[in-house]
């Protein structure tokens, strides 16, 4: 019976003949894992592309990224074809925060489960049994320090070519195409393990049998705390840094061991970076050009040569080689002329800024975090319902250069694939394509802006605002005031500040019409709802105010200058007083839009339906039912009549928020004092009447804009 070590080798052999394992390399690998998944044509900013499905995939993944995705894939596939690619690396530059790292993280990440597949693992050698050979010392195992594929030994283990050639044909039963097919990715023993099989030939007498007596065929691990398949070098400071950290160095440790100190073994290679990726794997330089001179020159001899070389022995590596850089450090980079060699062995790949603000609320899910919020004193923090909106609208603008072509709203919206009034998504391929055409890499289309970074950076700002933590609410206005602090705190140039500003200035108009439509639209699809809803507020009032009920059971208020509780009565001849739940139509409209205000099952009425249906078409009654309400202590006799427009001329400095322009569109966030329009009505806190329930009223008007004005104001005050 045959010693499993003189059989391990074929078996591995065999097992590729079979199909159950491969002989491919790095770049054939990661090509395969990509068209493994599915591919789908889309369409983005006007032109045809291609997504790849996996990169969709997982719980955190990747997000737009189409052209750089598309420019990877095209990389690695002519890489693994044998084209010009291979003898370059994948270089990933653009401003922080946009992504790059994010890209290379994950495709790493996939790529480790991708190999932890039995049938995609990757496998290497080691000599065992050295003691026998007596030059070793105490060692008595060497594993393969780049991880090479057995493969490799096999087409090495004779000194004659042909007689490797003859072995893999004549005992592995692979056909001629399959061994051409072979060397296609061959390469010879790095120096350690030609050295140490030579001394196994020598120990042998070159009788092959003998020889695989010595031959162990173990796998490589994937522990990414190793560095192993997947290893990352972060650029170091100029002085610290060093070509050991890439190569490896001399060990001490062996010498005591190794009778000839000529036996390249004594350079530990794993020490650095590169070879414990050797076997197949990636190798990722962030911020590589960061790094000082010298540590660059020795990437250009990797990347050219696809060796470890260290005093002239030399190790062959099969290594994907990407790396990051950011702009600035990119153009000094350029600007020294005798640099250019390494630009000249790199794929660049421009990377911008997300430009879609839908496929941004995904980004901003990142940044606000999954995991349920908590206020400092560990209650419950309610996530306003329109943050994501609010936030993505902010950093997308951002990233949008102007255009004489289009507005910025007109970008953005064309941008996420929506309708731009007459403007069409050929006048953004227009401006996109001249926008790229400029040598300034940051003056291209979605190359500056507000990145990742800067918007967490604004999310943490939000959360630890005591304004915040008091209202229990991570209010989506405030993500604005956030937002503004990181331009003023982070953006160094004056431009591109005062541009950032104005950006954010018209998120916050956008931010103020999305309440405003979805205010208008609540009762779009069931305008009869109000009468359900009627009952239902009535009885909620009866519940939550019956200490302000009478026997009559007339609702009353409570004066905000006396303190005492008054019977709701009319200030003009319009009104007629009636109980709660009298059917009549003016308070049961009334009643029902408090109710969905207050209940904030809805955040509105369409008002133009609702008036409709209770033939309420005039400023006089509603006005009258303000004044009964709130009387002069309101700021509000006469009002009947009035255009809302000349209410919003006496809003600023009488509300006793902060002075903002806008109204509260989330459920459940206290009483902090927000609100999205709640100083359009000139009203303090104090001044609402009752404890529970403040039922505030301005006219109705017959336009669209005064009632969404109207119906703003009713959200902002009813709380």
């Amino acid at each position: 019976m045959a010693n499993k070590s003189d059989t391990e080798l074929h078996h591995h052999l065999s097992d590729i003949k079979d199909g159950e394992r491969y002989f491919e390399n790095a770049f054939q690998s990661i090509t395969r894992m990509i068209l493994e998944s599915d591919i789908e044509k889309v369409v983005v900013n006007g032109k045809t592309t291609y997504d790849f499905n996996i990169f969709r995939t997982g719980k955190k993944h990747m997000i737009g990224m189409y052209d750089e995705i598309n420019s990877f894939v095209s990389y690695v596939k002519d890489a693994a074809e044998g084209g010009s690619s291979s003898e370059m690396a994948y270089v990933l530059v653009g401003e922080p925060g946009n992504g790059k790292t994010f890209f290379i993280d994950f495709l790493c990440s996939k790529y480790r489960n991708f190999l932890a597949r039995e049938k995609n693992r990757k496998y290497t050698f080691k000599f065992t049994n050295l003691d026998k050979l007596g030059n070793y010392g105490r060692i008595t195992f060497i594993e393969s320090q780049t991880y090479e594929d057995p493969m490799i030994l096999a087409m090495n283990l004779f000194e004659n070519p042909d007689e490797n050639k003859t072995f893999l044909a004549e005992i592995s039963g692979f056909s001629d195409a399959q061994i051409e097919k072979f060397y296609e990715n061959y390469r010879p023993l790095g120096a350690c393990s030609g050295y140490i099989w030579n001394d196994i030939r020598n120990f042998t007498n070159g009788k092959i049998h003998e020889m695989l007596k010595f031959i162990e065929i173990i796998p490589v691990p994937l522990t990414e705390s190793l560095g192993t398949v997947t290893g990352k070098y972060p650029a170091k400071d100029k002085i610290t840094s060093s070509a050991v950290d890439l190569l490896g160095e001399e060990s001490i440790q062996r010498l005591l061991h190794l009778v000839d100190i000529n036996n390249p073994y004594r350079f530990d290679l794993r020490r650095g970076a590169l070879a414990r990726v050797a076997g197949g794997g990636i190798h990722f330089s962030d911020e590589i050009f960061k790094n000082k001179k010298d540590l660059v020159q020795v990437y250009l001899g990797v990347i050219q040569n696809r060796t470890i070389e260290i005093d002239g022995f030399k190790w062959p590596i099969d290594t994907l080689i990407v790396a990051t850089s950011n702009n600035m450090e990119f153009n000094r980079f350029l600007s020294e002329r005798e640099e250019a060699p390494i630009v000249d062995r790199c794929r660049i790949c421009y990377v911008s800024h997300n430009t879609n603000y839908k496929l941004q609320k995904e980004l901003t899910n990142y940044a606000i975090g999954n995991e349920a919020r908590t206020t400092l004193t560990h209650e419950d923090l309610h996530q306003d319902p329109n943050l994501n909106y609010a936030a993505s609208v902010g950093v997308v603008l951002s990233r949008l250069p102007r255009s004489e072509k289009l507005t910025p709203i007109e970008t953005m919206k064309l941008a996420a694939g929506e309708v731009a009034g007459e403007k069409s998504i050929k006048t953004l391929s227009e401006v996109i394509d001249t926008l790229n055409q400029n040598p300034e890499i940051i003056q291209r289309f979605g190359q500056k802006g507000l990145g990742q970074r800067n918007l967490g950076r604004a999310i943490q700002l939000l959360i630890e605002s005591s304004e915040t933590n008091e209202g229990k609410c991570m209010f989506a206005y405030d993500i604005f005031k956030a937002l503004e602090r990181i331009v003023l705190d982070y953006v160094t140039e004056a431009n591109d500040r005062a541009k950032y500003l104005e950006d954010l200035k018209t998120g916050k108009g956008l931010y103020r019409e999305r309440i405003m439509t979805e205010m208008f639209n609540a009762y779009m699809d069931e305008p009869l709802a109000i009468r359900k809803d009627v009952l239902n507020y009535v009885n909620m009032i009866i519940g939550t105010d019956a200490e302000n009920l009478g026997t009559d059971m007339i609702w009353k208020y409570k004066d905000p200058q006396t303190g005492e509780l008054v019977t709701v009565s009319p200030a003009g001849a319009n009104l007629t007083i009636v109980p709660v739940g009298s059917g009549d139509p003016t308070v049961e409209l009334v009643a029902g839009l408090l109710r969905h205000l207050n209940a904030l099952e809805h955040l509105g009425a369409r008002l133009d339906a609702v008036a409709a249906e209770f033939n309420v078409r005039t400023l006089d009654v509603a006005g009258d039912l303000v004044a009964g309400l709130f009387g002069p202590a309101a700021q509000l006799e006469g009002v009947g009549g009035v255009a809302l427009g000349e209410l919003l001329e006496h809003r600023d400095g009488q509300h006793g928020g902060a002075g903002g322009e806008v109204v509260d569109s989330c459920p459940g966030c206290g009483s902090g004092g927000h609100g999205v329009l709640e100083d359009l009505i000139p009203l303090g806190e104090d001044q609402v009447a009752g404890d529970h329930h403040a039922a505030a009223l301005v006219p109705f008007g017959q336009e669209v804009e005064q009632d969404l004005h109207l119906a703003a104001v009713l959200l902002g005050v009813a709380r």
